[in-house]
């Protein structure tokens, strides 16, 4: 947040006028700080979102991943978004421009457990990948991004690849499967942000939005 700060002495009345305007005006589209806003390389990659362990958690999966795997070997998957981006859909129901969600893929641990039938998330990254709305870089205004470590640069995966079409198909807000965030889905059943293509799979399969 910018602040007018040539009256070094207002500073914090002009805060506090700032964070009065924030309680005030719930309702307005947040816009992603330029630190949690994505970033390219020169060459497209997109640089690492390297303190997504401190955004907003919206929820954990088993075994959601595409990708084929060995049946012992189970995987959670962990979503985070940039804050920004979390209270603008709280507020409207939708993403903004600079949305970026991570999937961090984790071993699923089940030696240790004391109950010795649960799993537990291990210390050890499996995979992870971000899904990025920038309007105006993207022909789809979202775009997809695989790493190979949590610290190396992205790789932009092709728009014809499977994801795209299942996003496109299948998610309940605007590319997302907002249906597998717990906190969210209600947002967006009261904000009527669901997309046509969910509303109809919910139809035919007899189990409307909650």
């Amino acid at each position: 947040m910018r602040l007018n700060l040539f009256v070094v002495t207002s500073a914090a009345a002009c805060l506090a006028a700032a964070l009065t305007a924030v309680v005030l005006h719930p309702g307005e589209v947040a816009h992603a700080a330029a630190v949690n806003a994505p970033a390219y390389t020169p060459a497209g990659e997109m640089l690492p979102p390297t303190n997504y362990r401190e955004w907003i958690y919206l929820s954990s999966g088993i075994d959601m991943s595409y990708n084929a795997k060995p049946a012992d070997m189970p995987m959670f998957d962990n979503v985070f978004v940039n804050p920004e981006a979390y209270r603008s859909f709280l507020a409207t129901g939708t993403w903004p421009d600079k949305t970026v969600m991570v999937l961090e893929v984790r071993e699923a641990r089940g030696n240790g457990s004391i109950n010795q039938h649960g799993h537990f998330q291990g210390t050890q990254i499996m995979g992870m990948e971000t899904h990025v709305k920038d309007e105006a870089r993207f022909p789809g205004k979202w775009a997809f991004f695989d790493f190979e470590t949590p610290t190396s640069k992205g790789t932009l995966i092709p728009q014809g690849a499977a994801c795209y079409t299942c996003h496109g198909a299948h998610a309940a807000v605007d590319t997302t499967f907002v249906q597998f965030y717990p906190t969210l889905l209600p947002v967006a059943k009261e904000k009527h942000t669901l997309s046509a293509e969910f509303l109809k799979e919910e139809a035919e399969h007899g189990t409307p939005a909650k």
